[in-house]
């Protein structure tokens, strides 16, 4: 992945002295234009993988509800778009809301989703002698919690299409206008951690409660980045940012701890950089589950004050010093009478300090008050003892285990 990253930047600099030759040659603006597009294109991609993994998981039955922030600038940059389909055509659908209301906006993409469903099915069998009881009962009973089945099914209601083109009447082409959603959809809800541990909080926290089978992407830079790297609730004890020159004085909020309280709702923290096993695995089970998931991944960003390079090492980095835990919380496995908590990093091997040294946000207090930076960095480490003791305990065959039968129950 880091070799990827340096070939990237390497590419990135070839394309910039392209620009600058075209633009010695007397090459009109428009052309010029369109190299810096695929420029800009490949430089969001340092930045965007994690969404570059859901789309060519999922994309060709996705719905994107995307909180506005940078993935939303770099996601909706028109005339240009990173959204792309297949060859058949099939693709993500995307919508940008604000930062107050993208779960709420996300969630009505659901509901939405599933009345149409519904109406669907009771076409499908209110019409059974027509359409045929075989191809009806195949469509009604179809299992679609893989791409085998998701595949299959979409064969089905393209004979189910032509069967109702052939039949030409009024209830044939209701059906046919909303046959498309016997196939399994994939509702994904979008943002940074300014949307999701702070103004979308709220309804944030109303969606995972509400039960209903969505899953939402927090892409985590501990800042509002967008806006200038101003200080959310996401943001660790002792980083510098707006509003926290001093350094951030209170500790990070456990956003996955949270939601694990409801106990039917998925939860995974990802660092790409450290385990993409791990990362790929979170997404799949986040989309199986049937019913609300959360996913939160740890995303480096140029507020972090890093050579951007180098941002997967750091990733490496926040999880070997128990700063970025990487786990799973997954209720299928409480079902089956085993732990849903699985910590996927081993015990910090390494002081946090290695971390924060890495990087501006930390470093930075320390020129400029360095009393005060001694005292949160020790009270930043006990942050990541405590955390990792708190995690180990749900790890433990009975910790977990009891967690989730008291929510459930």
């Amino acid at each position: 992945m880091q070799r990827q990253h340096l070939l990237l930047l390497n590419a990135l600099q070839r394309h910039e002295a392209h620009v600058r030759t075209l633009r010695r040659l007397g090459y009109r603006r428009r052309i010029v234009a369109v190299v810096l597009v695929a420029l800009h294109e490949r430089l969001h991609e340092l930045r965007r993988y994690q969404l570059r993994l859901v789309t060519q998981l999922f994309g060709d039955r996705m719905i994107v509800a995307n909180a506005t922030g940078c993935s939303s600038i770099y996601g909706g940059n028109l005339p240009t778009t990173p959204w792309a389909k297949n060859k058949d055509g099939r693709g993500p659908a995307w919508a940008n809301s604000l930062f107050e209301d993208n779960a709420e906006f996300g969630l009505g993409m659901r509901l939405t989703i599933d009345k149409h469903t519904e109406m669907a099915r009771e076409m499908v069998q209110a019409m059974r002698s027509t359409v045929g009881e075989h191809l009806a009962d195949s469509l009604l009973n179809a299992e679609q919690s893989d791409e085998s089945g998701i595949h299959d099914q979409r064969q089905r209601v393209a004979s189910l299409k032509e069967v109702l083109r052939k039949l030409g009447t009024q209830e044939s082409l209701n059906l046919a206008s909303i046959a498309d959603n016997l196939v399994k959809r994939s509702v994904w809800i979008m943002g940074g951690d300014g949307w999701a541990y702070d103004i979308g909080y709220g309804g944030l926290d109303h969606v995972l409660a509400s039960g209903r089978n969505v899953n939402i992407l927090v892409m985590d830079t501990e800042v509002y980045s967008n806006t200038g790297g101003q200080t959310s609730k996401s943001t660790p004890r002792s980083a510098v940012a707006k509003f926290s020159a001093a350094g951030k004085p209170t500790g990070k909020k456990d956003l996955a701890l949270l939601a694990m309280t409801y106990g039917n709702v998925y939860v995974a923290k990802v660092a790409m950089g450290s385990n993409d096993t791990q990362c790929i695995r979170a997404f799949l089970e986040a989309e199986a589950h049937d019913g609300p998931s959360i996913i939160i991944a740890y995303s480096h960003c140029i507020a972090h004050g890093i050579n951007m390079a180098k941002g997967m090492t750091n990733q490496k980095m926040a999880v070997d010093t128990g700063y970025w835990p990487i786990f799973r919380y997954n209720p299928a496995s409480a079902a089956k009478g085993e732990n849903p908590f699985k910590l996927d990093c081993k015990p910090p091997k390494l002081p946090l300090r290695e971390f924060t040294a890495l990087e501006t946000r930390f470093k930075m207090l320390e020129k400029s008050r360095p009393d005060r930076a001694k005292e949160l960095a020790a009270l930043a480490q006990e942050d990541v003892t405590v955390r990792w003791k708190v995690y180990e305990h749900l790890a433990a065959d009975n910790g977990a285990a009891k967690s989730a039968e008291s929510t459930t129950h």
